[in-house]
């Protein structure tokens, strides 16, 4: 099979590292060998998030997706309280639709998809309603909005509220600061910005907030938050079986991120978007919202009104070119295209051509031409293989 290109949310290409520590040697998940692996991930993730005060926190990790973390959250911490979601896309809706299984006192405060979040509106919410938690989505992968973390945990701080968010598309691309914000627990996966295979998830809080899940109602074995912690904390284990060639993958991609500097590795994603999104413009092509708005790991593109979307992914995909296309209200009106996970400078501006290409062959009057401008674009931050292949090249 021919190595296919994922331009997508996630999964992504992962590094040739990790490719090769996720068949490293066998070992016992009730053994020393996997104390120490998981201690050693947990720290790294601490360290992911640049938390100052690391004493204050800690990390649980979850096999499952990021869904798995998020209702992790939403079965454990809640209980009886109020918890208002704030929804702007399908994973806002899917916070509602998850909690309002496990929480009889579920809101919700709905803005339209790919709409910024309205701050005067939560505001006024909070103060006419006795709200005890926040949720809501860091990045709206469903429009590729980045919604106002820091804000809106003011927001919630003034009004008595805990704030706990899906971070599991914006973790290891966004600044994510969990101290200023006000964040309690925040979950994400091992896949998408943090460039590992799917299948894992994991949850970071407060110590503080970890401990009051003990008198909890427990409303699911498997995502219990307080078992993980209660796990991590007194053995070094986690409560259930792990995928164990997983969690090394996990640890390889951490290593990789912070040998190279998280703000380096932000930086770096920001300069991928900003390079396609520069090419994707210069082809005539229209965002769904403003740049400004959105995260440094996708763009959602508007689909020319006489292109099929079928057939546009096809004649990508006959190029090793995978992108994702729209959803909900969103299908058949918008592409995405991810720059995550281990994509070369070569393969970056190959996407262009690809694109510029394919459009060609719907309409070879109108598409624009980005064959003398690569020299305007900004300096790309080499990929974890790009580095790794030099080095090996100049030893």
């Amino acid at each position: 099979m021919k190595k296919l290109l994922l331009f997508t949310p996630g999964p992504v290409n992962v590094a040739k590292n990790v490719k090769a520590a996720i068949c490293r040697e066998d070992i016992c998940h009730r053994e020393v060998e996997f104390d120490n692996l998981l201690e050693s991930i947990e720290n790294k993730l601490l360290r992911l998030y640049e938390i100052k005060t690391i004493s204050n926190y800690r990390a649980v990790v979850i096999t499952g997706s990021g869904t798995a973390a998020n209702e992790t959250m939403l079965s454990s911490i809640v209980g009886d309280k109020n918890i208002l979601i704030l929804s702007n896309g399908e994973f806002g809706e899917r916070l509602y639709k998850m909690s309002k299984i496990h929480n009889k006192n579920t809101f919700l405060l709905d803005f339209s998809w790919g709409k910024t979040l309205n701050l005067e509106k939560i505001e006024a919410y909070l103060q006419a309603h006795d709200i005890d938690i926040v949720a809501m989505v860091h990045h709206e992968t469903s429009s590729g909005m980045l919604n106002p973390l820091e804000k809106v945990g003011a927001l919630s701080k003034e009004n008595g509220a805990m704030l706990i968010v899906d971070c599991v598309s914006s973790t290891g691309a966004e600044v994510i600061d969990m101290e200023k914000c006000g964040i309690s627990f925040c979950s994400s996966s091992s896949s998408k910005a943090v460039c590992s295979y799917p299948g894992l998830s994991f949850v970071v809080g407060r110590i503080d907030e970890f401990e009051k899940l003990k008198d909890m109602p427990v409303k699911s074995t498997y995502l219990n938050l307080y078992n993980f912690y209660n796990f991590i904390k007194e053995y070094s284990q986690t409560p259930n079986t792990p995928a164990v060639p997983l969690f090394f993958a996990l640890e390889q991609t951490l290593n990789n991120i912070l040998d190279k500097g998280v703000a380096n590795h932000h930086d770096s994603l920001r300069a991928r978007a900003q390079f396609l999104r520069q090419g994707m413009l210069k082809l005539g092509l229209k965002f769904l919202i403003d740049e400004k708005d959105m995260c440094c790991v996708l763009t959602t593109v508007k689909v020319p009104f006489h292109i099929n979307v079928t057939s546009f992914r096809q004649r990508l995909r006959e190029k090793s070119i995978i992108i994702y296309e729209g959803k909900g209200c969103f299908k058949n009106k918008v592409f995405q295209v991810g720059n995550i996970g281990e994509l070369s400078s070569d393969n970056l501006q190959f996407f262009l051509k690809s694109l510029e290409e394919v459009l060609r062959s719907f309409d070879p009057i109108n598409v624009g031409n980005i064959r003398s401008i690569n020299a305007s674009y900004p300096v790309l931050i080499p990929s974890n293989d790009e580095v790794l292949d030099k080095a090996q090249d100049t030893a």
